[in-house]
């Protein structure tokens, strides 16, 4: 048995030098190959890149022809700097115009010729200071992380974490890159744009949220399971001393037991959300949401401000033009009182509360909060409060300069929901016309995984990605240790390197109390075959008590050729290192996965997978850059 082992790991191994060398292009290492020409693929992922420019260009476009009319109705560089400031323009227009002021400013300063217009423009100086504070400095607000390295399976055979299915790293990834490239493009087509473009922070990379963006094909729960588990074993593209373990989970899909919807739509309505991608993007947003609402269900609207308001309470949702009303009512005004908002969301949601029903606060805000409890702490403790209530509470994050992505995963995780960041409005019709009503079904809440290692076949492993998922080993079994909520027929990707015990690789810790030689000859045989394990851990959406079940993979999962699930994943992840900069990524790079992607069979009916071609496309000349 051992020695069949060794033979199709020495295989597995042995591919990977034809896939790292022809980067899982060729016949010899991929199981799958598109039909279509480079010259239709290209196209496609041409036409996709113009779609998703677009938004932002649409978008700046007003600020655009508001600034060029102000300068037109006046007849002097002073008069044209003065309108700017005492127009009736919205404010963005007056922010993101300072800058273009302040550099005519010192033009015409330079110009002057006597001592009074001179004065004049000193005193348009001092106006271009004193609105400093409203210019759209970066205070976006992302948690550190720390990216986990490689790990004997001698001192620690378990990896162990809470369920993620969560997307928002991907959007404001997408988000970053698609705003840089369209200030680009703006520049050169004369379009004025903002100035300021949010960076791409390398701790808003979280890999196993680009992974899970994406659909995969797994296998259904077998009669009576919660999960089914696929996993697949194969040379790993960008190492050649391990191997890429991709462990696939899908959940059962059983929406049809819901009895009903209670929604309470939470609506940061302050002035920070004034932007074309915040409040008016809410507004189509929640519109798509509502449309798939019927008369089983109950809606509420409640803003907040510089207080709470309540626009729409326990409205069927069959009463679309009532909705639509409120919706389209709601206008930026005031500071951000997250706090007070949250409280009566709840109490709105408490007095509406369908039994046996999906019952959910959904939040849609820049993350800026200001009065009130403002800090991720008090946050995560006054949500924590609330999570007994029966009550679910999701987040979808929406706008840049002053995001903060760290206090919307803080509320969502903490409130038993799920996180989504809306950068567009294809990515809210994604988020909400295809994923949401599977993601609010909860079928599985606080689930967990434990992944065990047989240390007979398996030296060490690197998981990629979770990093802020980790959980102690003893946490798996306390039922008092949140996992994370999974939606009915929902995916889970998980992605690991895995080094074999015939690997030369070195990450043998030594020991007085026994060497790795003795603990194997404590091998009974009767588990040889076996790679690892996969635990899951899971309640029931109403239950109290965890149930566990096991899934064991084999030396059977070994795969002589990379399939195109495993391809897509792998590739993702791969951009994801690149991205952050990882010591990990080997011999990762831009043009190799892009050459390797393309080739994926759903290239063209699929267009979020022709949109990360494309987002490849950036992120080479961004990393370049």
């Amino acid at each position: 048995m051992k020695r069949m082992w060794n033979a199709a790991i020495a295989a597995c191994l042995a591919s990977v030098a034809v896939c790292t060398s022809t980067v899982c292009a060729g016949e010899s290492s991929l199981d799958f190959q598109t039909e279509y020409t480079d010259r239709e693929i290209e196209k496609r992922i041409d036409e996709i890149g113009k779609e998703c420019l677009a938004f932002y260009l649409e978008g700046w476009n007003p600020v655009f022809e508001e600034t060029e009319s102000t300068g037109a109705a006046n007849s002097s560089p002073l008069d044209m700097i003065t309108g700017l400031f005492t127009s009736g323009s919205v404010q963005s227009a007056k922010t993101d115009a300072c800058f273009e002021v302040e550099a005519t400013a010192e033009e015409a300063c330079m110009a002057a010729d006597g001592a009074a217009e001179y004065e004049a423009y000193v005193d348009i100086g001092a106006q271009i200071d004193s609105l400093a504070h409203d210019l759209p400095w970066n205070t976006e607000e992302f948690t550190k992380i720390d990216e986990h390295g490689f790990t004997s399976v001698r001192t620690q055979p378990f990896s162990t974490f809470g369920a993620d299915v969560d997307t928002a790293s991907y959007s404001l990834l997408r988000r970053g890159l698609i705003e840089a490239a369209a200030a680009e493009e703006a520049d050169q087509q004369g379009i004025y744009s903002r100035y300021y473009v949010s960076p791409v922070e390398e701790s808003a990379i979280r890999i196993e949220e680009m992974v899970n963006y994406f659909t995969y094909h797994y296998k259904d729960p077998e009669d009576g399971e919660k999960f089914g588990v696929t996993a697949n074993l194969t040379a790993c593209p960008w190492n050649e001393d391990s191997l890429l373990l991709r462990v696939g989970i899908k959940a059962e899909d059983k929406k049809e037991a819901c009895k009903g919807n209670n929604i309470v739509f939470l609506i940061d309505t302050s002035g920070s959300m004034d932007e074309f991608d915040k409040l008016p993007l809410v507004k189509t947003a929640m519109k798509i949401l509502a449309d798939q609402l019927d008369d089983h269900d109950r809606v509420s609207i409640v803003t907040y401000a510089g207080s709470e308001e309540v626009l729409l309470e326990g409205a069927e949702g069959s009463d679309k033009k009532e909705i639509t009303r409120a919706f389209g009512s709601m206008k930026p005004w005031g500071g951000t009182y997250g706090e007070g908002g949250i409280e009566k969301a709840y109490e709105i949601a408490q007095k509406y509360f369908i039994e046996g029903g999906n019952n959910r606060v959904v939040l849609c805000t820049d993350g800026d909060f200001n009065l009130g409890i403002s800090s991720a702490a008090g946050l995560e403790e006054l949500i924590s409060k609330k999570r007994d209530t029966g009550i679910f509470f999701s987040c979808f994050g929406f706008g840049d300069g002053n995001y903060s992505d760290t206090r919307m995963e803080t509320l969502a995780d903490n409130g038993n929901g799920n996180y989504f960041y809306i950068d567009c409005e294809r990515e809210a019709k994604k988020a909400l016309e295809e994923e949401f009503f599977s993601t609010i079904y909860t079928v599985a809440k606080d689930t967990k995984f434990q992944i065990e290692f047989n240390p007979e076949n398996v030296k060490g492993y690197r998981q990629i990605g979770y990093e802020n998922r980790s959980m102690a080993a003893e946490d798996f079994a306390d039922d008092t240790k949140d996992g994370g909520e999974v939606g009915a027929g929902q995916t889970v990707t998980v992605l690991y390197e895995i080094v074999p015990a015939e690997s030369e690789m070195e990450l043998e810790v030594p020991s007085r109390y026994g060497s790795a030689e003795e603990q194997e000859e404590k091998q009974d045989g009767v588990f040889a075959d076996e790679l690892l394990t996969v635990n899951i851990r899971y309640k029931e959406p109403d239950g109290e008590e965890s149930v566990v079940r096991e899934y064991p993979v084999s030396r059977s999962d070994i795969a002589d050729k990379m399939d195109a699930d495993t391809s897509w994943a792998a590739g993702v992840a791969q951009a994801g290192m690149l991205m952050r900069g990882s010591e990990y990524a080997g011999t990762s790079e831009f043009d190799d996965i892009y050459d390797r992607l393309k080739n994926d069979p759903e290239i063209m009916e699929n267009d979020y997978k022709a949109e990360f071609l494309y987002m490849l496309r950036l992120m080479k000349s961004y990393k370049a850059a």
